[in-house]
């Protein structure tokens, strides 16, 4: 098998492209992944549409021959060149964005984050909303890439297991949610009750909307819910960061199954 040497050969230089830049990923619907883990988990939800390793990592992983598309050799200088991670594993993939999500529908559960701007945090919270049952998120204005590798580290994997939309307008889309009788719960101080305060609805759903990490939520957006939450906090902590609280929030809302 030949292996790929030039770090100018026009395939690595676009897989670059696609894992440094949101616009080339959105333009193509491609995203770029990186770690034996994190490709097959991804794989197995996502269509795949390179795969590219080095002679080590497929032979101490032949499973890679498996994944659904035929693996490039790639050598060690080009796979320095791929490599986003500080102790790379040798294996990288291309794969295209889940299909679209069915319209919302009554007695869903729902993320939804407002100008949540480190990709870590969004990976973080798409893994807790994967964990705890939430199978849709709605990502609106100024909300980090979840593709961006980053991201994708976070959530190890959780992007191709929910239902992602990009809205441009949070108080919209909770309008939208609300008028399907979906309670939603709004992570925010002014006007909110205790977490052991805002009971579950069976049968209903529940949206959590996360904010900002510095900022919180927009006025706005809080009147929309209608429904505010907080997180009790002793020892002198103000206040906790975005992923932490959205997962104990997410944990507190959790659809039945959620583990």
């Amino acid at each position: 098998m030949q292996v790929l040497t030039s770090r100018d050969n026009r395939a690595v230089k676009e897989a670059c492209r696609l894992r440094d830049s949101a616009a080339a990923r959105r333009e193509q619907g491609l995203f770029f992944a990186e770690g034996l883990r994190l490709c097959a988990d991804l794989a197995a939800t996502c269509p795949l549409r390179a795969l590219y390793v080095t002679e080590e990592a497929l032979a101490a992983h032949p499973q890679l021959g498996a994944l659904g598309a035929e693996p490039v050799l790639v050598s060690a200088s080009v796979a320095e060149k791929l490599a986003d991670t500080r102790a790379p594993q040798g294996v990288f993939a291309l794969l295209g964005r889940p299909p679209a999500p069915a319209p919302l529908a009554a007695g869903e559960h729902v993320l939804v984050l407002e100008q949540v701007q480190d990709p870590a945090n969004v990976g973080a919270l798409l893994r807790s909303a994967a964990a705890f049952g939430f199978g849709r998120v709605l990502l609106c204005a100024g909300c980090a890439d979840p593709f961006a590798p980053k991201a994708l580290r976070a959530s190890m994997g959780a992007v191709g297991r929910l239902g992602l939309e990009w809205r441009q307008d949070a108080a919209e889309a909770i309008g939208e949610l609300r008028a399907l009788g979906i309670p939603v719960w709004a992570a925010a101080l002014e006007g909110s009750v205790p977490l052991d305060k805002a009971p579950a609805a069976p049968g209903r759903g529940a949206a959590v909307v996360i904010g900002n990490e510095g900022n919180g939520l927009a006025c706005e957006t809080v009147a929309a819910a209608g429904g505010a939450v907080r997180i009790p906090m002793g020892g002198g902590v103000e206040s906790l960061n975005a992923a932490v609280a959205g997962g104990v929030l997410l944990w507190h809302f959790r659809a039945e199954g959620g583990t």
